[in-house]
């Protein structure tokens, strides 16, 4: 049986869905600016404030579309337009597919037309973020209130706590990294990437600091991953 990942069937779900989360995302907006204004806060700053937040998503914006398009080769548009969109964890979404589709011994370069290894694909990136969002409700109030009795004890170490989290979630994907650096200098490509991230990231801190530039402390996060991104679109073609 041919299969069309790109069927009109698919693309009608995509739409529904990036609908829905466009409207749930509109509607809070709303509510959100109405509710401040009601209680009196300062309304130039909440609206500096969704400005700002609004250019903070442009970064993770383009590395999402990216992934949508790396996952697109082989699995179609829709899908990953569906689950990038909602998701939104370019970090996870690219292995979970990439490594079911080696597992099945599928070549990344070519589109799937066989059902039975699509919907696998699709129930291991589906089964496989689904802990975090059953944990998320269960745990999280547990871990606030934990959070927030270490700063009341201690403000320093509970910043330090906060810090810890972020940088042991990040490590997390180091393995991504390090993952093909025996292959020959094309491997070392995800680390030249991360180091000239993080030289961007302190470049910015020193322009926050030292030159008292003030807004870089908002966008530092934005301009070195969007730096990142294209230095590795120069940098692949040169070494890959």
């Amino acid at each position: 049986m041919h299969f069309n990942p790109n069927s009109g069937f698919l693309y009608v779900i995509a739409i529904i869905v990036i609908l829905f989360v466009i409207a749930q995302s509109g509607f809070f907006l709303i509510r959100a600016y109405k509710r401040a204004r009601v209680i009196g806060m300062d309304m130039p700053q909440v609206k500096k404030i969704i400005i700002s937040t609004a250019i903070f998503t442009i970064a993770p914006a383009v590395s999402i579309l990216l992934g949508v398009v790396t996952l697109s080769k082989f699995l179609g548009l829709p899908l990953p337009w569906i689950r990038l969109s909602v998701i939104g964890a370019i970090t996870y979404e690219l292995p979970a597919a990439t490594s079911t589709a080696k597992a099945l011994g599928i070549s990344l370069s070519e589109t799937i037309t066989d059902p039975k290894a699509y919907t696998a694909i699709a129930w291991v990136m589906t089964l496989g973020i689904m802990p975090s969002i059953l944990l998320v409700p269960i745990l999280l109030k547990r871990i606030q209130k934990g959070l927030l009795s270490i700063k009341n004890k201690d403000n320093k170490w509970g910043e330090l706590f906060v810090t810890a989290m972020f940088l042991g979630m990040i490590s997390a994907f180091l393995g991504m990294v390090f993952a093909d650096v025996r292959s020959g200098l094309p491997g070392f490509i995800p680390l030249f990437v991360l180091l000239f991230s993080a030289f961007l990231m302190a470049l910015c801190g020193i322009l926050y600091k030292v030159c008292k530039m003030e807004w870089m402390k908002n966008y530092a996060l934005p301009i070195s991953m969007i730096g990142a991104m294209a230095f590795a679109v120069v940098i692949t073609p040169l070494i890959g």
